[in-house]
């Protein structure tokens, strides 16, 4: 096997022409930063928590890249091109990445606050009535479905009309994209709900396959990519964050967050993120263990 690529949680290796294998490792990002901190167990809880939630995408006939898992923090999938050069790429190409990252909120949180607080992004955008003032844990009127790019350094927010433009899909194939994320999370919702759990947001990505058939790709529904509140605790007025977002808040507390973002906005070199403490890293590595059990009802 041949190494291709290391991600930010996950190396990536080549099987042969049409399949990759993908490899789990304890690392963990926020911000698009990789934490020079290990956390045990949150490769292996990441691969299986997603190799539960693609078997579930076969049970309902939502196409996707998954083949089979070698081992518990290694998963075999299929193989697409990436295509960086997007001129490259129009309604026709096939077997390809699409270069984005659809994001579906359905609560208001994280980065989205922090956009509503800005004025980047308004109450009626979100489905409020105008003047509506947001608030930190409301439930949206309606999803909100946005696409981020995915080659890039940094996540930048597109416009669908750039998100159309940069992937080389027409307005029938965005659509399809978008109503395919709200089934998936209608059944991430469904079954959380019977953990006690509320699916809060998450990011999905997807390419297209030899016959420009439309494949769930990557990895979703784990800690990673998705927020998870506690649903009893929701119900008495209280959010209990149960995925990495308490690390976001680690660091929006110690101000590194704002001397990032600082220097992304100025252009900049971006400060090194710090290490986390062990007490932070024993908790996240408890966290991700409890939640594989907890989203996927199996024992670690």
């Amino acid at each position: 096997m041949q190494k291709i690529m290391t991600g930010k949680v996950k190396e990536v290796y080549a099987i042969d022409d049409d399949t990759l294998e993908f490899a789990y490792t304890d690392h963990i990002s926020v911000f698009d930063k990789i934490i020079p901190s290990m956390v045990p167990h949150k490769g292996e809880t990441l691969c299986r928590t997603a190799k539960y939630w693609f078997n579930i995408l076969n049970q309902n006939g939502i196409n996707n890249h998954y083949i089979s898992e070698p081992s518990k923090d290694r998963m075999d999938v299929r193989r697409v091109q990436i295509i960086r050069d997007y001129s490259k790429i129009d309604n026709t190409t096939k077997n390809y990445l699409i270069p984005l990252e659809i994001i579906c909120r359905h609560y208001a949180a994280g980065s989205l606050m922090d956009r509503v607080k800005a004025g980047k992004v308004t109450a009626e955008q979100l489905g409020f009535p105008k003047g509506h003032e947001v608030k930190y844990g409301e439930k949206l009127p309606q999803p909100f479905v946005e696409a981020t790019t995915k080659l890039e350094a940094t996540d930048m927010n597109l416009t669908t009309e750039e998100a159309k433009k940069m992937a080389g899909l027409t307005d029938a194939e965005y659509d399809e994209i978008v109503k395919t994320t709200l089934r998936i999370d209608e059944i991430i919702a469904r079954e959380a709900a019977k953990r006690n759990l509320i699916h809060c947001d998450g990011k999905k990505e997807y390419a297209y396959d030899k016959e420009r058939k439309l494949m769930v790709i990557d990895t979703f529904g784990t800690l990673d990519e998705d927020r998870w509140w506690d649903a009893e605790e929701y119900a008495k007025g209280n959010i209990v964050e149960l995925s990495k977002e308490f690390v976001r808040q680690y660091y929006r507390e110690t101000g590194y967050h704002k001397a990032l973002y600082d220097a992304r906005e100025k252009g900049l070199p971006e400060p090194d993120i710090p290490a986390l403490p062990q007490e932070i890293v024993d908790r996240v590595s408890k966290l991700y263990v409890d939640m594989y059990e907890r989203i996927t009802g199996e024992k670690f």
